[in-house]
């Protein structure tokens, strides 16, 4: 019989707007907190850990995951893998755990993702060895230009492909916040309180009325400001282990049942969770309407409102307490947020599925199937 992995406890920092409550805070200083929580509910000493993976997209090279590891007080004989794929790492961080565990490589593994928007460095580019090097804001996603479009751009492109006006798109940004908004309380099982000021909820959600929408600046056609996620800090982390270590453990738990992480058009990444959508899904077998519920990027509300268009994914069951039009985007850690949110839900009901999905620049896209326990 196959070996199955498991999530057995799951953190997040709150996220927090570039400049914001979480700016202080260097990398490690944000994942460590929410890692030795995970520990912490799931019972499990650090020196259990066989291996961590983080997602980092903006950091200053070296290894991140080995000065996480050491800053949350991991063994030293744990090098930990650094991961890089923009804003896919963070489930596909979880993804590679649960090869790790279903192989038997491994039988704890804490994976997750964690940035610092407000503290990425400075990028700079030194063309045919020239003295004067220049910065630049992004690297390229694709080595052709028109393969290669600047992300609001791309969604925007989406929006008029598929039909999906700006009034659409601001009503979902609406709805994510209204959704949050409601969902504080509930929400705060999952956060750990980081921060000078002790920050204990997604500091960016607010009452994002109509009036407010129409004023919103343009970034590109119907891409405005209100309708697309904030850059932001955060890091989040689930712990993922075998079934023998998930039996020992006295609480509820989540299988990891199917992962799946492709490649599409680059210059439409906002499409590109689609075919990683239905391939998860065909692999478990499951209907989209069979979701009790569904995770799913909100890097725009042009985005997520596509990939749901594409799949048949029910809206309902769409990120029912907010999503990152609500948060913010701290790209190396959004996919293990949503994975994050997924798990504290799926907890309170025995025997549902749920979906996690997330697009990418350079046309990618990352998709994973959870499964409540009976």
């Amino acid at each position: 019989m196959q070996r199955l992995a498991h999530i057995v406890a799951a953190r997040r920092s709150p996220v927090a707007p570039r400049g914001g409550d979480l700016a202080m805070l260097e990398l490690h200083a944000l994942a460590a907190p929410v890692i030795r929580a995970v520990l912490g509910d799931a019972g499990i000493g650090a020196a259990q850990v066989d291996e961590i993976i983080v997602s980092n997209a903006l950091g200053a090279g070296g290894n991140p995951a080995r000065l996480v590891a050491l800053a949350a007080d991991l063994p030293q004989r744990i090098g930990g893998y650094s991961i890089d794929r923009q804003c896919c790492g963070g489930l596909d961080a979880l993804a590679l755990a649960r090869a790790m565990i279903v192989s038997g490589q491994a039988e704890i593994v804490l994976a997750g993702g964690v940035e610092t928007y407000s503290q990425r460095p400075i990028r700079l580019r030194s063309r045919h060895g020239a003295a004067l090097a220049l910065p630049y804001d992004r690297p390229a996603f694709a080595p052709v230009a028109d393969q290669d479009p600047d992300m609001d751009v791309a969604a925007d492109q989406v929006a008029q492909q598929l039909g999906i006006d700006r009034a659409a798109q601001d009503a979902w940004a609406r709805l994510s916040h209204q959704k949050a908004q409601a969902a504080q309380k509930a929400l705060a099982a999952e956060i750990v309180a980081l921060g000078p000021k002790n920050l204990d909820h997604d500091s960016y959600t607010r009452r994002l009325s109509p009036e407010l929408c129409a004023r919103a600046p343009i970034l590109s056609g119907s891409i405005t400001h209100a309708n697309s996620a904030v850059a932001a800090d955060a890091a989040a982390f689930c712990l993922v282990v075998s079934d023998q270590i998930a039996a020992q453990i006295a609480a509820p738990s989540v299988a990891i049942l199917q992962s799946a992480a492709l490649a599409s058009d680059p210059a439409f990444p906002a499409l590109a969770p689609v075919p990683a959508i239905l391939e998860v899904l065909q692999k478990g077998g499951v209907g989209a309407r069979d979701l009790a519920q569904v995770e799913i990027m909100e890097a725009y509300a042009a985005q997520a409102l596509a990939c749901i268009q594409s799949t048949g994914l029910e809206a309902s069951r769409c990120n029912i307490k907010g999503g990152a039009l609500a948060r913010g985007h701290p790209i190396g850690a959004s996919g293990a947020i949503l994975a994050v949110r997924l798990f504290h839900d799926l907890c309170q009901s025995a025997g549902q599925v749920g979906l996690a999905a997330i697009a990418a620049a350079g046309g990618l896209g990352s998709a994973l199937l959870l499964q409540s326990g009976d």
